[in-house]
């Protein structure tokens, strides 16, 4: 921490100074705790300019395109390394060693099975449901079947808890699917790797032999590595915020499943698609590509750009790479992935899209290689929740093991009305 402050003036009372905290990199930090003290408190709406925690798990800097997991770049990450070998990392600051790593993709490997139970429980549900709204259920419920494990104070639990949610989502996902098609439900596998063993269990059926093809294992892989953390987004707060009352492991988790559902938020490479859907050919895009440009036109382009990232997206130069390897591999001939690769085309290329830098982001690669792959769309975002829960694990863990925790309890700007008498109803006409 710096020994520099911020001093606050406010007239007929004395100045409030204010600690100015340093991270390790990005901006510094003004401290307002002490504001509470004098009466006063920050308006910030939706948190764009408030620290909620201290974290030693992801950086970004939007404005240079730079992502970081425990300090290792994403690229990196994603390139050399697998999706268990990113999860031991964010779980525990380090990269492995071959031992630590072999022991960990253990753990993950013999845990993968649910409670036989659990198939029961699936069949309160209708079969139209969508798989987000079975996922909310199902994990929530996952408290009700391991419940050996839930004190959050003790460090054993935690990590039960963290194996136990990162080695069953992908079967619970994998579930979800089969049940919303009227298949039955496919065991894990142990001889499969994670990425493996979740396209085994969403595509093999009990009547034939199933081959997962590496090019598509890579390609989901990646898609779980790139997902898999991004610092203090709106899902990953509220299992931040749930965790903070002492909520079970699971509870929180499914708190972040809902929250990441809202539109605004996971349904980013599902919106994609229904725009590729609505644009239908090649013969439509020139019309949609002038839509997009003209401020006027309520159309917009989903895919391009980024909230966060101001210049480009990190992530989507590994997922293009992969994208592109996976339809060359599958040779599939379908005019919305021919729409999407013209859409690339443009916007790498068009001086509108460029110099607003209006690049095609992770979720519109994602978005295609789900697509060509065989996943509906109704079941991008019960991926993206599969991808993300390890985030949200090693950010729950982080914040039961920092001492100054605090139960979540944000303040408001109250505009109702003030201090009035209530009559009882005979009384009022």
């Amino acid at each position: 921490m710096a020994d520099k402050k911020a001093t606050l003036h406010i007239e007929g009372q004395a100045p409030v100074d204010m600690p100015i905290m340093d991270g390790t990199i990005g901006p510094e930090v003004i401290d307002v705790r002490k504001l509470g003290t004098s009466g006063y408190f920050t308006f910030d709406p939706g948190f764009l300019a408030t620290a909620s925690c201290e974290s030693q798990i992801t950086y970004i800097d939007g404005d240079k395109g730079v992502l970081l997991h425990r300090g290792f770049p994403i690229d990196q990450l994603a390139n050399n390394a697998d999706y268990l070998e990113v999860c031991y990392i964010l779980l525990n600051g380090q990269a492995p060693s071959r031992e630590e790593y072999e022991a960990f993709k253990d753990i993950v490997t013999r845990h993968t099975m649910v409670h036989e139970q659990i198939s029961s429980f699936f069949h309160g549900f209708r079969r139209d449901a969508h798989p987000m709204a079975v996922m909310c259920g199902v994990v929530g419920a996952l408290a009700a079947f391991y419940h050996d494990s839930l004190d959050v104070s003790n460090d054993e639990h935690r990590e039960i808890a963290a194996f136990r949610l990162l080695s069953k989502m992908p079967t619970l996902s994998a579930m979800c699917y089969k049940y919303s098609i009227g298949q039955p439900f496919i065991y894990p596998r142990n001889d499969l790797t994670y990425a493996e063993n979740f396209l085994h269990m969403m595509f093999a059926n009990p009547c034939e032999e199933y081959e997962v093809n590496p090019v598509v294992a890579r390609a989901m892989d990646k898609i779980f590595t790139l997902h898999a953390d991004h610092e203090q987004n709106a899902s990953t707060s509220t299992v931040r915020l749930a965790g903070s009352s002492g909520a079970n492991p699971f509870a929180c988790i499914a708190a972040g499943i809902a929250s990441l559902w809202g539109p605004a938020h996971g349904g980013a490479n599902e919106a994609c698609l229904r725009m590729l859907e609505e644009i239908g050919s090649l013969d439509n895009i020139d019309e949609y590509v002038e839509k997009a440009k003209d401020k006027d036109d309520p159309f917009r382009l989903m895919g391009f750009g980024h909230r966060v990232y101001k210049n480009y997206d990190p992530r989507a130069t590994v997922m293009r790479e992969a994208c592109h390897e996976v339809l060359k591999e599958l040779n599939i001939k379908d005019p919305l992935l021919d729409v999407a690769m013209e859409l690339e085309r443009i916007a790498l290329s068009d001086e509108y899209f460029v110099s607003k830098k209006l690049y095609p982001n992770v979720d519109f690669y994602s978005g295609i290689i789900l697509k060509a792959i065989g996943i509906p769309v109704s079941m991008f975002t019960v991926i993206f929740a599969l991808s993300r829960t390890v985030g949200w694990i090693a950010h729950w863990s982080e914040m039961h093991s920092d001492p100054n925790n605090r139960i979540g309890r944000p303040r408001q700007l109250y505009t109702g009305e003030e201090l009035r008498e209530f009559k009882p109803l005979h009384e009022r006409e």
